[in-house]
């Protein structure tokens, strides 16, 4: 297979001209439409001239695609080789970015996979932020050191689209228990309804990291995960956050 090839997708209507690689695995496809499309070299065969519609797919079905199967290889080495680049890793749950009536409310969720739910005790994971709405967003993901914050991710997650955060192991899910998350969002070459920023903190349960019957699939992800709301229906999510010194001034003064 090379650059120019006509191809067509095995799991799923469509198909279009090879654009591009990314590491050994993945084919950039080029649509009718001029998206490209990641896709693994598995999943595409090379095929004649042939003309593809990729308009005609359903878009509830592709709402229900997800990339599971794409990660299931990248993410076996991903604990050799901890340092990969975040580009080779699949991004996308849907083949390309749909305008969809419930996407025109931003939704954002940040999702953890384990690199061997068997081993759940004692296994590392992956995380990725999860973009399921009809705008672009600017995302920062950022973890507390005391007082202060340290930055972990920033990039842009294009519509209906995941992108990898980090790989982690057991000994840094620690500093995971206070994460804010600050999200810009827009659309491009269209209007669009403008959207606040939003700035949210959340407070994560680390037990659940130990607990196998917290990760599951979802539409997102085949593979089981853990995937916590960070925006919901244009609205950040809030969580409480109860300082003792507080608690206590408040009831010595009342």
């Amino acid at each position: 297979m090379k650059i120019g090839d006509q191809v067509r997708f095995l799991s799923e209507v469509g198909g279009g001209r090879v654009s591009g690689f990314q590491g050994k695995n993945i084919v950039l496809v080029e649509d009718e439409d001029g998206f490209e499309i990641p896709m693994q070299l598995r999943d595409v065969v090379v095929v004649g001239n042939e003309d593809y519609d990729i308009g005609k797919v359903n878009p509830l079905e592709r709402k229900g695609q997800t990339a599971g199967g794409e990660r299931q290889e990248a993410r076996s080495c991903a604990r050799e080789d901890a340092e990969a680049e975040p580009e080779e890793k699949p991004t996308t749950f849907k083949p390309k970015p749909l305008e969809r009536r419930e996407g025109e409310r931003l939704n954002l969720y940040l999702s953890f996979l384990p690199d061997d739910v068997k081993e759940i005790s004692s296994t590392g994971f992956e995380s990725y932020l999860v973009n399921d709405s009809n705008y672009y967003m600017q995302v920062s993901l950022m973890s507390a050191e005391g007082a202060s914050w340290r930055l972990r991710f920033s990039g842009i997650i294009e519509p209906n689209s995941k992108l990898f955060v980090e790989a982690f192991d057991r000994s840094q899910v620690n500093d995971l228990e206070r994460l804010c998350v600050q999200a810009i969002a827009w659309k491009q070459d269209k209007p669009f309804s403008l959207k606040p920023a939003i700035t949210t903190e959340l407070r994560l349960n680390l037990t659940k990291f130990y607990k196998l019957h917290v990760f599951h699939p979802n539409e997102f992800f085949n593979e089981p995960n853990w995937t916590e709301d960070v925006i919901r229906d244009d609205k950040p999510v809030r969580n409480v956050f109860v300082d003792a010194e507080q608690v206590k001034e408040a009831v010595l003064n009342s």
